[in-house]
């Protein structure tokens, strides 16, 4: 006798627990972006439907506003899984690692690119938890290297810090320049 598959098992996914946390931001993120679309993007008098400014933006955001309704749907009529709030908990304590780095690129322009990068990949490590002597030593040796490689070998262009600018005439080009 052959066993039929329903739709439920057919469709049975793994949900996270901040599932449902997660369908709504999605959907509200969707809802807000398609209701900006008219002041970003217009429509051209005269021109062809299919090569509108908006056409295509406006038929993603509504596709995206869709799905996330449909995400919300299957999340809600879904089974509650334990532990969403610990999970979200754990989204946002991501964010931390966000603001390191804004704290960083606004400091990069006041302090230089190599000041800040030891500074800050001292205090990255100190939070992660590394109290080592060797370690903190091995990473001011990574943010060197790392220095050295973006801004004197590649020559990326960053920055001067204005702290450079207290510096005598020949250091002062010289960090400006290599560091």
């Amino acid at each position: 006798m052959q066993k039929f598959t329903t739709l439920k098992t057919l469709f049975k996914r793994y949900r996270r627990p901040g599932d449902i946390v997660f369908a709504w931001f999605a959907l509200a993120v969707a809802v807000f972006l398609l209701s900006q679309i008219t002041q970003q993007v217009q429509f051209k008098q005269g021109g062809k439907f299919g090569s509108q400014p908006q056409l295509w933006p406006m038929v993603s955001l509504g596709l995206m506003t869709v799905f996330a309704a449909f995400h919300v749907l299957g999340s809600a009529v879904s089974e509650r899984i334990a532990g969403r709030w610990q999970e979200v908990g754990k989204w946002l304590a991501s964010i931390e690692y966000a603001v390191w780095f804004v704290i960083y690129a606004a400091l990069v322009p006041k302090i230089g690119y190599l000041p800040a990068t030891l500074a800050f990949a001292a205090l990255l490590a100190l939070r992660a938890g590394y109290r080592s002597k060797v370690v903190l030593g091995a990473i001011a040796l990574v943010g060197l290297a790392t220095v050295v490689l973006f801004k004197t070998l590649l020559q990326v262009k960053l920055p001067a810090g204005q702290i450079y600018e207290y510096l005598p005439d020949g250091l002062r080009l010289f960090m400006i320049a290599y560091f």
